[in-house]
């Protein structure tokens, strides 16, 4: 007897019925942008991963040779892939794009668990419930860490790896616990609070992004701040800000048994591509690039380029 599917979250649910009403605002560019992100919830799903209801985006052919699933970065969500998906399903390619425990419109966790270990078991739990045998991932910013994390322990699944602005953080007992209280008390005590979108956005463009990024990318990255637990971003800030962390991740890389491509901005001054590029050298593994003018946020900031060089893995492997 097939089991039956979830019912969709509040988060999900909220999020649509804003999106009815704006389709009725009788404003044409907000309209526009309510009537495109409502034609992508006939791909939305619905999963139970080890006790939590996810949301999960499934799109492109059913029956494609090669599947990617896509894992967001850290106070994201998945719709941060929705140029990468568009362009990678024109190709053919299957791709499924998930929430994490406590992200976008995923549950958050009633326990506040949220360690990489925990997001790896849940993808763990996403590929052997939908059934995936041999498949790409594409991450970027946190979401390698996830997939790390699973792939060290799940071999011979993953035909190839390609990670986005992630790379060897410097740390020691000084500059661990300030990144933990600069960057928690920046995202929960002051962006999260925003009504408007215009200083999130001033922040990121200085801080975080090359090029300017679209009035409809900015608030889909705006909206991820209250779709995100403020326990999540407390607890994987703290983690990945860890000395333990920080140091097992060339071990890590050393671990994974697939072919990786790590792809720096050239702007970037959260994961710089000098420390993104330390790391393949460290670990021995993988192959380099940088991409020029990009700062960390690529998905968004130039998602043609990221599609581009998340292809180029896929047919490097594709069959193997």
């Amino acid at each position: 007897m097939t089991q039956q599917a979830p019912l969709p979250t509040e988060k999900f649910r909220n999020y649509t019925e804003e999106l009815l009403r704006l389709k009725e605002s009788g404003k044409k560019v907000t309209v526009q942008r309510a009537a495109y992100e409502y034609s992508l919830i006939d791909r939305s799903h619905f999963i139970e991963l080890n006790g939590i209801v996810h949301h999960y985006h499934d799109s492109g052919p059913a029956d494609a040779a090669e599947t990617i699933v896509l894992i967001h970065g850290w106070d994201c969500w998945w719709m941060w892939w929705h140029h990468v998906i568009k362009n990678l399903n024109s190709k053919g390619i299957r791709t499924i794009a998930y929430d994490m425990r406590g992200h976008g419109w995923s549950d958050n966790d009633p326990k506040n668990h949220y360690h990489i270990d925990f997001f790896a078991h849940d993808l763990r739990e996403l590929v052997n419930k939908l059934e995936l045998k041999r498949f790409h991932i594409a991450a970027f910013s946190f979401g390698p860490f996830v997939a790390l994390d699973y792939a060290r322990y799940n071999p011979g699944l993953i035909r190839s790896m390609t990670f986005f602005n992630f790379g060897m953080l410097p740390n020691n007992a000084v500059i661990g616990p300030l990144a933990t209280n600069i960057i928690t008390f920046v995202f929960n005590n002051l962006l999260r609070k925003l009504t408007w979108w215009v200083p999130a956005y001033v922040y990121a463009r200085v801080v975080l992004a090359k090029n300017t990024v679209p009035v409809h990318d900015i608030l889909i990255g705006f909206k991820s701040l209250g779709l995100c637990s403020p326990a999540a971003i407390d607890q994987t800030t703290r983690q990945i800000t860890s000395i333990d962390i920080t140091e097992s991740v060339p071990e890590m890389v050393k671990a994974a048994d697939a072919p990786m491509l790590f792809v720096a901005g050239a702007g970037d001054a959260i994961m710089t591509s000098k420390n993104t590029k330390k790391l393949v050298e460290i670990a021995g593994k993988g192959s380099f690039a940088e991409v020029p003018k990009c700062g960390h946020l690529i998905t968004i900031e130039l998602p043609e380029t990221a599609s581009n060089y998340i292809m180029q893995q896929i047919r490097a492997t594709a069959g193997t």
